[in-house]
């Protein structure tokens, strides 16, 4: 019998306010891939995430070009609060998301009403990252995303 450890990572999850506006920004804006959505009322989910009077839970699985998968999920029937806060406080999270042609991606998420944190990309210039450029901006609950363009050396 195995005494237990990791051995690998599935996915991490983010709760949004409104699957459909996430999915919209997700896929059509950042260019993930769709791989499944559901509507799910099954009592193991209640019981996994301890919510009894959980009406349902809208879910959607979806691919980061280049391996990971992101899962979003929308909670109905039970009280919701904003979990939105500044990146130093604990319980805080981000995803940090490799991207090509930094300036450009950022031009056009700007165009399309993405808000930013940073106020523009910042030149990473020692540690392990030197090099990189990276932005933090927000997604539609204000979740934090970092895109990083990694250095050519």
């Amino acid at each position: 019998m195995s005494q237990g450890k990791v051995i690998g990572f599935i996915h991490s999850g983010i709760t949004v306010k409104n699957l459909e506006i996430s999915l919209d920004f997700y896929v059509n804006k950042l260019g993930f891939e769709l791989l499944s959505k559901q509507v799910s009322n099954q009592e193991y989910i209640s019981k996994i995430v301890n919510f009894p009077d959980l009406k349902e839970v809208k879910i959607a699985f979806l691919q980061i070009p280049g391996g990971s998968q992101i899962e979003l999920l929308e909670y109905v029937g039970v009280e919701r609060l904003a979990g939105n806060v500044r990146p130093c406080d604990y319980g805080s999270g981000h995803i940090c998301i490799q991207v090509e042609g930094i300036e450009n991606l950022y031009d056009s998420l700007k165009e399309q009403g993405v808000q930013f944190r940073s106020s523009q990309i910042v030149d990473i210039t020692s540690g392990a990252n030197k090099g990189s450029k990276a932005i933090y901006m927000y997604d539609p609950d204000y979740y934090i995303i970092e895109l990083m363009q990694k250095s050519a050396h």
